[in-house]
């Protein structure tokens, strides 16, 4: 969701200075590694007490009431989602943010809930692993006519997610908002546009399939 429904880099550096400080750490140094990774894998890293999901929830919550105001949308982000509902077509949001930070990003930006997301708590293991994708899959599953597997496409920012999202045997747009594109391609991306606005909804088939077109591609 961060880097690619919302930029919330201004709020999400807030959140870790104030973090960093409590916890006598650098913020420059958690901020190196934090981004597409669980919060609870970052805590880990500097406070093993901290590191549980009563606490990361807290925490997370507090993000969009104390920092609503640094967030905004990516560029496109609020055309698709809208496109998406309209057409009643299957999507989801796969985070590696927790319920308490999806839901109040979504609340706070006035943008659309999906009838199936993946959220932090929801995996055993993080992004670069697929399992997040793979459970998402899954829950589209349920709501999908058409029970092939085949043809998910994902929409990432962060190298981690990109790998997660190929190990999970989906197509990647990578959208260049928090990445370079060199870095992208190198995850593997199989586009990549600078934002949402290069991705449009043009129909959806009877049996479901979203027929989406990319403009002005970075890389093919």
């Amino acid at each position: 969701m961060d880097g690619t429904i919302v930029d919330s880099t201004e709020a999400i550096t807030k959140h870790w200075q104030k973090i960093g400080n409590e916890l006598g750490v650098d913020p420059s140094v958690i901020l190196l590694t934090s981004h597409g990774r669980r919060s609870i894998e970052t805590l880990a890293l500097y406070d093993k007490s901290k590191a549980n999901w009563d606490y990361v929830s807290h925490i997370e919550g507090l993000i969009p009431q104390e920092y609503g105001a640094d967030a905004v949308e990516i560029p496109g982000a609020r055309s698709l989602l809208a496109s998406l509902e309209h057409a009643h077509a299957p999507w989801a949001i796969v985070t590696s943010g927790t319920r308490a930070l999806l839901t109040g990003w979504l609340d706070v930006m006035r943008l659309p809930h999906p009838d199936s997301l993946v959220v932090a708590e929801d995996v055993a293991a993080g992004k670069p692993a697929p399992d997040c994708y793979r459970l998402g899959i899954d829950r589209l599953l349920r709501e999908a006519a058409e029970k092939a597997r085949e043809g998910f496409l994902v929409i990432e920012d962060s190298p981690a997610g990109i790998v997660a999202g190929k190990a999970a045997g989906c197509q990647v747009i990578g959208l260049a908002t928090t990445h370079s594109v060199e870095q992208l391609i190198e995850s593997g991306a199989d586009w990549i546009t600078q934002d949402l606005r290069s991705v449009v909804l043009v129909g959806l088939g009877a049996n479901g399939i979203i027929h989406l077109e990319i403009h002005d591609a970075l890389q093919l």
